[in-house]
């Protein structure tokens, strides 16, 4: 693991890292916040995923999460969104598909599959790096993601209700087999079976009956997305099918950017910090 920067925050350490990927076959850049209380103990984790087109930076210079972070002794985790290199395959006049889009699974179809293994690099990989290097409590995890991340961190905790014990989402990309701007990746990633893109869907994960105690999403109402790439009713009614808790929050005159999620990052670590303890 290789020291990119590190710089002194709220009375932690934001740290940029990166890391060899047997998975991606590239190396991979993360961000983590550590709390002043990691000098002294493990402290709980929780994960960001980010969305479309971002990388770790995002969120770590725009999610203002550090001065709540810090009060409540959480580590912060940002991993990347993708494989990164020149030798990495991609498609660069498409923002929605490649670099910055992984998706967060891994690619089963050629030439995806070689480099974009989203999944085993975060929860395999990069899990095993935090572990071992930021006096994490690996047994006090929570996750949550924006637009794609939330996608992300929704299926994860379906998939992994043991591990993860909390989860939030900023505009989740709730139903992607469906959605417009994730169903054609989900298909070069995938291939064109349907029955495999189940596992990546939270409300179809959760009518398969995956289970999860609750989730708190908030959603802009000014979002450009809302209506046909984050639908979050489509959330709402299978959790209420399924009698799984769900705080959503519409938040009036909120879009997608990062202002709209500083403006409820401490809600967020706040629900998280009361369920990991």
């Amino acid at each position: 693991m290789k020291i990119i920067s590190e710089a002194k925050a709220h009375g932690g350490r934001q740290g940029v890292y990166s890391m060899q990927s047997d998975a991606c076959g590239c190396d991979m850049t993360f961000a983590v916040f550590r709390p002043l209380q990691a000098k002294e103990q493990l402290c709980p984790v929780v994960w960001f995923l980010s969305g479309l087109t971002c990388t770790h930076a995002n969120v770590m210079d725009k999610g203002e999460y550090r001065r709540m972070a810090s009060e409540l002794g959480l580590i912060i985790v940002c991993p990347d969104t993708s494989p990164r290199g020149d030798h990495v395959p991609d498609e660069p006049d498409n923002w929605q598909f490649g670099k910055g889009a992984g998706f967060y699974l891994d690619a089963t179809q050629s030439p995806w599959s070689r480099h974009y293994q989203m999944e085993t690099h975060i929860l395999e990989e990069l899990s095993e790096r935090v572990a071992g290097h930021f006096a994490a409590d690996m047994g006090r995890q929570g996750i949550m993601g924006h637009s794609m991340g939330g996608h992300g961190a929704l299926t994860f905790a379906l998939r992994h209700p043991d591990r993860f014990k909390s989860c939030s989402a900023f505009a989740p990309i709730v139903q992607p087999s469906t959605a417009d701007w994730s169903r054609p990746a989900l298909e070069k990633y995938l291939g064109p079976d349907e029955a495999m893109w189940r596992r990546h869907d939270a409300t179809q994960l959760i009518a398969d009956g995956a289970r999860f105690p609750e989730f708190l999403v908030d959603q802009g109402t000014a979002d450009g997305f809302l209506e046909n790439g984050l639908r979050p009713w489509l959330l709402e009614k299978a959790c209420t099918e399924a009698d799984i808790g769900l705080t959503l929050r519409m938040q009036e005159g909120y879009d997608h950017s990062y202002n709209f999620i500083s403006s409820f990052m401490d809600d967020h670590l706040s629900w998280h910090a009361a369920r990991l303890g």
